[in-house]
């Protein structure tokens, strides 16, 4: 199948989920290139469709992926690639996935795995990391509280480089599941310059889940009173901080050691 006119009303609707208001509207979002389609088809993830270059052709890296029968394969021109597109120099192909609801039981099923949760951590760039350190770390999933940067927007899901597709990543009301996780006998733990113990010190082993505040301000007082113990990353040099993605990952790569490497 091929689509030539930028007038078409798939590609107008394909355009519009730039925009948060219509992916929430639609319930679909578009991931650009390669890389992160194939791992979109790899992962089985719910494809609506994939958009190329009618020009050049399928990706050869695309062609022998298995399981590829059920996907609508559509080409399009350059002009209409460049509509849909976030980017400046747009890649030649896209895909339209369709979100998929996924719920607290992903992470509750999972009790011994390190949790990532994150409040109102509005840069799309520190979310995107966050959520390819925690695939990296052996993470069970990553939370993102209101007022996170959208999961969907363009530049989160360039920066997850497809790890989006590899664990959990569950949008939701902080205030409503960090209770239910202390129930379930999970310990809370977040960043503060004031924590008496250091991250290395810290037992990040069993069920534990890591609250990581926006870039600005920290974590939210709300959330910080449902927080059970407050640890400091140590800096040594002159650097006055670390940020958000860089302070995550130091915590989540050291609860992999103490859980994986602690002989």
């Amino acid at each position: 199948m091929e689509i030539l006119s930028l007038q078409n009303a798939r590609v107008k609707g394909w355009a519009q989920l730039q925009e948060k208001k219509h992916r929430d509207k639609q319930n679909k979002y578009v991931i650009e290139g390669i890389h992160l389609v194939q791992e979109a088809l790899i992962s089985r993830a719910d494809i609506e469709c994939i958009a190329y270059d009618y020009e050049q052709g399928i990706p050869i890296e695309l062609r022998d992926l298995p399981d590829t029968s059920g996907v609508e394969w559509i080409g399009v021109t350059d002009a209409i690639i460049s509509k849909v597109s976030h980017t400046s120099t747009p890649q030649p192909v896209f895909a339209v996935v369709r979100k998929e609801k996924k719920s607290w039981d992903h992470l509750f099923a999972k009790q011994e795995k390190l949790v990532v949760v994150l409040d109102k951590l509005q840069d799309p760039g520190n979310v995107g990391t966050i959520i390819r350190s925690a695939d990296a770390s052996g993470a069970g999933g990553v939370i993102l509280g209101k007022g996170c940067a959208d999961l969907y927007n363009p530049k989160t899901l360039r920066s997850t480089m497809g790890s989006l597709f590899h664990i959990p990543v569950i949008e939701g009301d902080l205030t409503e599941i960090l209770p239910q996780a202390r129930e379930k006998g999970a310990r809370l733990v977040t960043t503060s310059l004031e924590g008496k113990t250091t991250a290395f010190q810290y037992d990040f082993t069993g069920s534990c889940w890591i609250v990581i505040g926006s870039e600005g301000s920290g974590v939210s007082p709300e959330v910080s009173a449902l927080v059970d113990d407050a640890i400091v990353i140590p800096m040594p040099g002159k650097a006055e901080s670390l940020n958000a993605a860089m302070a995550a990952t130091i915590l989540m790569f050291e609860a992999l050691r103490q859980r994986e490497f602690n002989n």
